[in-house]
């Protein structure tokens, strides 16, 4: 670990030197060495693109996010209003766009892996006659 805090005789926090794949932790002390636990690291989350990139001002769009390390998403959020959301694939998130006013607005991920970088998605008012 690149650093850690002693919580309790139960208890240690510790930050995870960066890494890749399952590797396996110990902790050591004067009364030896404990048994192991694998620690896995996940990937961060990425989007590559939105389909479409643009719709309606009103709720309820369908928007196709693609990406990388999306499995485990657990909030899309279209700036600060999280959205209604089906994860499909490692791959691929289809979201419910909701309601707001016409403009660009930051599309994110959050998974276990962190939040992801944010896609923009410009919401276009109707026509008016």
């Amino acid at each position: 670990a690149t650093t850690y805090t002693v919580n309790s005789a139960t208890q240690i926090t510790a930050v995870a030197p960066a890494g890749t794949g399952a590797v396996p932790v110990t902790v050591s002390a004067p009364g030896g060495t404990s048994n192991t636990v694998i620690y896995t690291y996940v990937a961060a989350p990425v989007l590559t693109a939105l389909s479409p990139a643009q719709g309606p001002t009103d709720a309820g769009a369908g928007i196709t996010l693609t990406g990388t390390a999306l499995t485990t998403t657990s909030t899309v959020s279209f700036g600060a209003t999280p959205a209604a959301f089906t994860v499909l694939s490692d791959a691929t998130v289809v979201a419910l766009a909701p309601a707001g006013p016409a403009g660009p607005v930051s599309v994110n991920v959050t998974t276990i892996g962190g939040v992801s970088n944010s896609r923009t998605y410009t919401r276009v008012s109707p026509p008016a006659i």
